[in-house]
């Protein structure tokens, strides 16, 4: 294999992302989506954005203020990295806001629905404008001086505020008026039959402000935006109480270092100092902006619209009959496939322990849920009916760590008992193990999944869920539950690899495998479908694999850091990427082992937190119907030309789109609906 250079040899991870959410702004873009759905895909790229920012901008800026400079393992110094990922979110940013600001607006005013400014109101808009802000907007927002006796406040991430200039008797003054959260950012206004009208709460308040500052003259004023560190870093090992170390940590957050500040570019330019000064943000950092200052305002304004024709078709999830769930997996193992087939048999297994009287225990993990969840009570139902109920939420799940500190206490209310992780590590696996009494034996069931225990996610993300009975997978799920929650030395299990002791190996050993049948039978061939894919070790192996002629094909959505398609480096490597209406989710991996193939489904990507520090399972298929299935499914995500994108040894991606093309995702909708 040739030396090259780290950056040279691999795609640096964040700008790897940084590619991903551009494909998710190619999605925007493009005309052959339906108009709501181009601007929900803008959204999600804004969201996108701030979870970056607040994460792995915050921890390089952390990285750079500390001092640390050696180069990581992509190759970049931090301060070197800061620069790349700076010009490749201007380019983002200036693409975004002129697809929101000429094409998106357009085709909205084509189809009748506008975004107005308050001059483009008429009589009666104006008048519903006034009457909102006078009932409800005046009374929530609070205006706060900023003087000797009034420091700058204190603006949690993701507020968006007026800096105001006020001027009384000759004396210039600053207030600061943060724009409530609590109250959708989009107000519908009455309009014509058939049409609909919306403008931006900012943009009422901009004109009114004078009712917040009696006896004083506005003389100027800007929008502003802050977006602060949220990551949580905290000694786990040195924190005798976890839950109370993650709550104390979340409440930091909102005084956390500002990382990223976009202001209007109408802003004045003695204002701009004073707002960095404010929030001790440099001025040579600071986004200028033409417009609104936060795209994520579209998620509450295409709920109002009621344009069935300009969303995607609907379709329901195939839901599959099962009478009784656990002689169905008494029958046999079988997998659904989300979202085309219904979540509620995972839901009904749940509900169904819960209820039973025979139902002994209830293990499982959760690492993400959703609002109201069935899952959740059935879990609180079953400990109320007396089940030994043991629960694994995993407090850090960034972003979910509030909601899962609330079902650790509602949960623990009810009685279950509940874990909350491990030190250092994450429970990213996704298992249940139920325990039952029948006919004077024990039998257990166990559910695995490729993807979290959310109703409402399962109808957007794509993942695999496998039921089975089987008494060697009960086995081992039992062992990993008390390896977790008590103290327990792994031992070595028959149908579950979990990181972080063995996953790394184990997959090396299967990639050594297809060396060797390449060398032998010349067939050495690979298929593994993740969301990410940027551990160095692991992509290095693949490399030696390419080297040796081992043909492989990689499925990544996301990150990926390995380039393919390089002689003698990687020339049999090639690269797909997956972005549509359904996020692409599920974790398969296929070794063709001489023409038997292995096929395994995980909870865990190709990174090296799924490695090192994080607990995940991977586990081999042997049921020949299932293997068969999920290899056809991996064969038909290959043959997808509507939503691929292939990545180039330029390290750049191209959409090999063709106008009569074949969509994987629409075939799953029409296959699982026959």
């Amino acid at each position: 294999m040739p030396v090259l250079d780290p950056k040279e040899r691999y795609i640096h991870r964040d700008l790897s992302w940084l590619k991903f959410n551009g494909r998710v702004l190619e999605e925007a873009s493009d005309e052959s989506n339906p108009l709501i759905e181009r601007l929900r895909f803008l959204a999600i790229f804004s969201n996108n954005f701030d979870e970056f920012l607040m994460v792995r901008v915050a921890g390089l800026l952390r990285l750079i203020d500390s001092g640390y400079s050696a180069k990581d393992p992509f190759g970049y110094y931090p301060q070197d990295l800061y620069i790349d990922i700076k010009e490749q979110i201007n380019v983002l940013m200036s693409q975004a806001y002129t697809l929101h600001d000429t094409k998106i607006k357009k085709e909205l005013a084509k189809n009748k629905i506008f975004f107005k400014n308050f001059e483009e109101l008429n009589n009666e808009q104006k008048r519903h404008a006034k009457k909102f802000f006078d009932s409800t907007l005046y009374s929530i927002i609070t205006p706060m001086a900023v003087d000797q006796g009034h420091p700058f406040p204190v603006l949690p991430s993701k507020t968006m505020a007026f800096a105001v200039i006020l001027k009384r008797q000759d004396k210039t003054h600053l207030a600061i008026l943060p724009i409530p959260q609590i109250v959708p950012r989009v107000l519908k206004l009455p309009s014509e039959t058939g049409e609909h009208d919306f403008i931006l709460i900012e943009e009422i308040i901009s004109q009114n402000l004078k009712n917040f500052f009696k006896g004083y003259t506005v003389e100027n004023f800007t929008l502003f935006r802050v977006i602060r560190d949220s990551e949580i870093s905290i000694s786990e090992e040195l924190s005798p109480d976890l839950l109370k170390a993650i709550e104390t940590e979340i409440r930091k957050r909102s005084k956390a270092k500002v990382v990223h500040l976009a202001v209007h570019k109408s802003c004045a330019d003695d204002l701009l100092p004073v707002l960095c000064e404010g929030l001790s943000f440099p001025k040579a950092e600071v986004v200028l902006l033409p417009g609104e200052l936060d795209l994520t305002y579209i998620f509450g304004m295409i709920s109002q619209i009621d344009r069935p024709d300009l969303c995607y078709k609907p379709f329901m999830p195939r839901k599959v009959q099962i009478d009784n769930i656990f002689e169905k997996m008494k029958e046999g193992d079988f997998i659904l496939h989300f979202p085309y087939q219904s979540f509620l048999p995972t839901v009904e297994l749940i509900q169904a322990a819960a209820k039973d009287e025979n139902v002994l225990a209830i293990k499982m993990t959760l690492y993400r849920t959703n609002e109201d969840s069935a899952i959740i009570k059935a879990l609180k139902e079953a400990a109320k009916n007396r089940k030994q109920v043991t629960v694994l939420v995993e407090i850090k799940a960034r972003f979910d760590e509030e909601r899962n500190i609330n079902w650790v206490k509602e949960l623990e209310d009810s009685g279950c008992h509940v874990n909350y992780g491990m030190p250092g590590l994450k429970i990213h696996s996704k298992m249940a193990l139920i325990v039952r009494k029948e006919e004077n034996r024990i039998q257990r069931y166990v559910h695995l999944s490729t993807g979290n225990y959310n109703e409402r996610t399962s109808r957007i993300y794509t993942d695999i869920s496998y039921f089975t009975a089987n008494d060697d997978f009960a086995r081992d799920i039992s062992d990993i539950f008390n390896v977790i929650t008590g103290y327990s030395v792994p031992a070595p299990w028959k149908r579950i690899i979990a990181s972080p002791t063995d996953l790394r190996k184990y997959f090396f050993d299967l990639i050594d495998r297809e060396i060797e049948c390449q060398k032998k039978y010349k067939n050495g061939y690979i298929f593994a479908k993740m969301n990410a894919l940027e551990d160095t070790a692991m992509i290095e192996k693949l490399y030696q694999a390419s080297s040796e002629g081992v043909k492989i094909r990689l499925l990544v959505r996301g990150i990926c850091s390995l380039v393919p398609g390089v002689p003698d480096l990687s020339e049999n490597i090639e690269v797909h990427s997956i972005v549509g209406r359904f996020l692409e989710h599920s974790r398969m991996y296929i070794f063709n082992n001489n023409g038997t193939p292995r096929v395994f489904l995980s909870s865990a990507d190709w990174m090296r937190r799924n490695f090192d520090s994080r607990v995940e399972i991977l586990f081999e298929i042997y049921k020949e119907e299932i293997k068969d299935h999920l290899q056809k499914i991996t064969e038909l995500y290959w043959k997808d030309t509507q939503k691929t994108r292939v990545l180039m040894p330029d390290k750049d991606h191209k959409h090999i789109k063709t106008p009569s093309g074949f969509s994987v995702q629409e075939y799953f909708i029409s296959f699982y609906a026959a």
